[in-house]
């Protein structure tokens, strides 16, 4: 008997297996880790496939099966399905969805999943300006207790960083502040969240969008006088896909707290369609074509030194705002005096640049083919530098930078020929023989004119005296004196002799 019964129950399950049918395992309670946001897939093991199952939501029917799937109350109905005729697929799923879930088969329970939710929001949307910090709020919900949570952040490099938690009073959330970001921190970044009871060690990916310029902070361009240049800026938004509109606009400043002009106004849309409008009339640029649409650049077809400043473009998005600037220094180099150089005479070179150079820059001036002994640097910020020549030849001024040679202007020094020697000779005699008579002249007619001054001087007095009868005291008689009459128009007469009555001069002396 014993025998026999062993046989029939080898035969009822070969029998199963023949038809397919797997015997339904006990029920089973695991954990599984969903994310806000993000679908979630519940899969109810244990069950033949092509098995109409029934999945209720802390006992509230989410789908029922009764010969179709039939809608329940719970509240994730709405957003969730059957697949695989076993497994729930929910999306969007809700920090709220957090709880326990049960598969049922038939009206036996197969599966109980207890689902632990972690919902991770982001300031200003994941979009930022460079500068900003961005503040992460993790928040979790399960249906037992909450775990303490261990979190660490990678960048878009895969590269750990460390933020500044702020106090937690709960487990249910934590708040990290990142670093101030920069427009090369654009990407995916990593969250991974650990505890130890219960188990869990997941990853949740976000992403931040850093709107901003793939220039430096302040930018160095160097250019000469009458060469071409074109100013530009990287603009990042269609490497990172941004999907908001926002407005810039490029300023000009000469000179430290001078009122800046504006060049050009632009604006992005949505759409990531770019317009500009040009704003400055009399200054001389262009807005090249056939430029990249994530750039905004002018073109300074000839440069002159006044071109020299600081080029802001500035860009602005929900009232936030940041901005790069250039700098455009701008070489020029004369001579003093211009023109060729006479033999025997000296010359000086002037190479200057529009501002001071920062103190890894530097002027110098070499003569080509020359010794070290025409070699002339600059000092430290040393906006211009000058050389004394003597002979004929070919100057080079150089800016260099770290070592490196930015930008160089020539200068040709020429002789001039021997007949312009001997006019230039004969003109500087002829000026000194000029201006020596000249001065000689001034002396000479100085003095005459204090000449004529005294002796007007002279006879204005005596005209006096005689007006009031007077006589001069002499230390010699004489008795006859010479009168000199002056006529209507100041001018003297002809002297006149007159005698004196020695009696009139005795009475009267």
């Amino acid at each position: 008997m014993k025998t026999s019964g062993m046989v029939v129950s080898s035969t009822l399950a070969i029998l199963v297996l023949h038809l397919g049918l797997i015997p339904i395992m006990g029920e089973m309670n695991e954990l599984q880790i969903g994310v806000a946001g993000q679908p979630v897939i519940l899969n109810c093991k244990g069950v033949p496939h092509h098995s109409g199952v029934s999945w209720k939501y802390n006992k509230v029917y989410i789908r029922k099966y009764t010969t179709s799937y039939l809608k329940g109350k719970a509240t994730m109905t709405d957003r969730s399905e059957i697949i695989n005729n076993k497994d729930l697929k929910v999306l969007d799923l809700k920090l709220s969805d957090a709880g326990s879930y049960t598969c049922e088969y038939g009206s036996q329970t197969v599966s109980i999943i207890s689902l632990h939710v972690f919902e991770l929001t982001i300031s200003s949307g994941g979009h930022f300006l460079p500068n900003e910090a961005p503040k992460l709020t993790l928040t979790q919900n399960s249906p037992h207790r909450l775990p303490d949570l261990n979190i660490t952040l990678f960048n878009n490099n895969n590269s750990a960083v460390r933020p500044k938690h702020l106090e937690n009073k709960t487990r249910e959330k934590y708040i990290l502040v990142l670093k101030e970001l920069e427009a090369t921190d654009s990407g995916t970044w990593m969250c991974r969240v650990h505890s130890v009871s219960p188990s869990i060690n997941h990853n949740i990916a976000f992403d931040l969008k850093v709107l901003g310029f793939q220039n430096p902070d302040l930018e160095r361009m160097y250019a000469t006088v009458d060469s071409t240049v074109i100013l530009s800026w990287r603009l990042n938004f269609q490497k990172i896909k941004w999907k908001e509109g926002f407005t810039g606009q490029l300023k000009w400043t000469q000179q430290e707290n001078a009122i800046p002009h504006e060049l050009l106004d632009f604006n992005v849309t949505a759409r990531g369609e770019k317009h500009e409008t040009q704003k400055s009339s009399h200054f001389r640029f262009k807005i090249p074509e056939g430029k990249p649409e994530s750039n905004i650049e002018v073109k300074l077809p000839k440069v002159s030194f006044n071109h020299s400043g600081q080029y802001q473009c500035q860009l602005a998005y929900d009232r936030r705002h940041t901005q790069s600037k250039i700098e455009l220094v701008v070489m020029k180099v004369s001579a003093n005096p211009a023109g060729p150089l006479p033999r025997g005479a000296k010359m000086t070179l002037i190479c200057q640049v529009s501002s001071p150079l920062p103190p890894n820059a530097h002027l110098r001036w070499n003569r080509v083919n020359g010794t070290e002994a025409d070699v002339k640097k600059s000092e430290q910020n040393e906006a211009k530098l000058e050389v004394i020549v003597s002979a004929a030849g070919l100057w080079n001024c150089h800016l260099i930078e770290d070592e490196k040679v930015k930008i160089s202007l020539n200068y040709s020094v020429e002789e001039a020929p021997v007949w312009m020697s001997y006019v230039v000779i004969g003109t500087s005699i002829a000026g000194s023989v000029l201006a020596f008579g000249l001065a000689c002249l001034c002396i000479i007619s100085g003095m005459s004119w204090q000449r004529r001054r005294q002796r007007a001087k002279r006879m204005t007095q005596a005209r006096q005296y005689l007006l009031e009868n007077k006589t001069c005291q002499c230390q010699h008689l004489l008795l006859w004196r010479d009168v000199v009459w002056l006529g209507a128009n100041g001018q003297d007469k002809k002297p006149l002799r007159v005698k004196i009555d020695p009696q009139f001069y005795n009475e009267r002396y």
